[in-house]
Order: structure tokens, then C-alpha cells, then sequence
């Protein structure tokens, strides 16, 4: 067929209604995914995302941001669904009437990582918060995020919780993703707080060790929001749903089950849809 003639015959073809529900529905939005770089830098959304789209259909624009950022996104209107892990944060926002449903999907845990020296002899702290205490009183470096993500939201809890103040020359802000923070940290023979799946992701790279882990103030949870629409604004609901659907069922937390044990020799989160928070 020559190429001239497939516009009017594809014109003819919607006219009589010989086209398909599938070639109509390449005109729905994509489904716009808000979520933590985590997600991202742990290579967990490379293997995720293109099943769902495989699954549904569906094409999925990602913005890996901190989860304040996808939260504001969520608010905006400018996100369908948000994977997102500060639980106090993501309440509020459901209480303001933004997200249509929430859902468990996964955990993983947070840990103190530093230099092999650990200066401010945090290693084996039966908490994070008796770590960030001694960090503070030794004036060791630290880097934090510094960008309202949810790692970021859970380290400003910590020096609360410690009573600690963090501020002056040893305390370092990035106001970046976790793999670039843990790349300053490794730099700089600083401490940090991380996702464990992103430190296991880049340890090959990195001059830290795990200091503190496994301490019962280190657990990271993620939820799954599908986000409420906003009048006037270009939204895809149908397809945030699928998505959350996908991600908290057999195969999408078959697939968060597996993911890592190959590369790592243990998987870089646990599945957690349908369990009791």
C-alpha cells in the first residue's frame, strides 16, 4: 500500500468501524507513575514496569522523585498512581481526600552505612537512633538527602528521636537520589541512611559498609496510592488502577519476590500485599 493512501484507508476504517479496541486505545494517556528512586536505582522498576505495560497494554511514563515530591505530584493532579514509602506522610495525604485507595505492596529496611573506620563507633547499635546520637555527639560527617523523600523523612525523625540537632560543617545535604547521596557519602568517608536495596545495588562501587542494621527502627514500607483526579486536568484513573492492581497481585509480587536474587543472592524486597500493616 502506498504510504499516501494509509491515512484515508485508517480514516475509512474508523468511520465503518472496522478498527479495533486496541488501535482506539493507543490514544489513552499514558499512565504516569510518581515514585522514589529507590524503586529506581535498585532496578526493581526496569523489570516491573514492561511486565505491567506487557500485561495491559498500557505505557508507563515514570518520574522517580523523593516521596514528598510524588506526594505533591499526587496533589497536583500530575501523577495516576504513586509508589511512595513514608507511611505519616502518605496518611495525610489520603486524609485530604487526594488518593482513591492505598495498598500495601512491599518492604525493605533502612541502614546505617559508613566508613570501615567508623569514627563514631556506631557498629552493631542495637537502634538507629542510639547510632545517630553518637554520629552527632562525634560531629562525624553524615550526608543526608536533604530532599523530602521518604529516606530523607525517616532520617529527620531519627535525630529527633535521638535528640539530636543535625546542622554545622559535618552534616552534608545533597538534595538528590539516594545512589548519587551514597556516591557523596563513599567520597567523602561519611556516614549516611539508605535503602538496603540500593546500597546492595551499588556496594560494588561504593568505599561504605553496613553499620547498623536490622534494628527495629529500620524498617521501609511501601504503599501503592491511585490518585484522585482533578477536574480540567489530563488524567489516566483506569490505568492507575491496573497498575496498582498489578503490583499487589500473584505475578507483580512474584516478581518483587525474585527480584535481586539472582544478581544479589537475595532478593532486594519482600512482598507484602494482603498483609496486616
Amino acid at each position: 500500500m502506498r504510504n499516501d493512501l494509509r491515512p484515508r484507508v485508517l480514516l475509512a476504517a474508523l468511520c465503518f468501524g472496522l478498527v479495533g479496541p486496541l488501535m482506539l486505545s493507543a490514544a489513552e494517556p499514558s499512565v504516569i507513575l510518581a515514585t522514589t528512586t529507590s524503586t529506581q536505582d535498585t532496578g526493581l522498576l526496569d523489570v516491573l514496569v514492561p511486565a505491567f505495560e506487557k500485561a495491559s497494554g498500557l505505557q508507563v511514563k515514570t518520574i522517580a522523585v523523593g516521596t514528598g515530591a510524588a506526594l505533591a505530584m499526587g496533589e497536583r493532579g500530575d501523577a495516576d498512581v504513586l509508589l511512595v514509602h513514608a507511611a505519616g506522610a502518605e496518611e495525610a495525604y489520603m486524609a485530604k481526600g487526594r488518593g482513591l485507595s492505598r495498598a500495601l505492596v512491599m518492604h525493605n529496611a533502612f541502614i546505617v552505612v559508613g566508613p570501615a573506620a567508623d569514627p563514631a563507633h556506631v557498629r552493631g547499635s542495637v537502634t538507629a537512633q542510639i547510632a545517630f546520637g553518637a554520629i552527632a555527639r562525634a560531629q562525624a560527617p553524615f550526608v543526608s538527602r536533604g530532599d523530602d523523600s521518604g529516606t530523607n523523612i525517616k532520617e529527620l525523625a531519627l535525630w529527633k528521636a535521638a535528640g539530636a540537632v543535625a546542622a554545622g560543617p559535618w552534616y552534608l545535604k545533597t538534595g538528590s537520589g539516594m545512589a548519587d547521596t551514597l556516591h557523596v557519602a563513599s567520597q567523602k568517608a561519611a556516614y549516611t541512611l539508605t535503602d538496603d536495596g540500593t546500597f546492595l545495588s551499588q556496594r560494588a562501587t561504593l568505599s561504605l559498609v553496613p553499620l547498623v542494621e536490622d534494628a527495629k527502627d529500620l524498617r521501609n514500607v511501601y504503599h501503592v496510592i491511585v490518585v484522585k483526579p482533578l477536574p480540567n486536568h489530563v488524567s489516566n484513573e483506569a490505568g492507575g488502577e491496573a497498575f496498582a492492581r498489578f503490583v499487589t497481585s500473584v505475578d507483580g509480587q512474584h516478581i518483587i519476590a525474585t527480584y535481586g536474587q539472582e544478581k544479589f543472592g537475595r532478593p532486594l524486597f519482600t512482598p507484602d500485599a494482603g498483609k496486616a500493616e
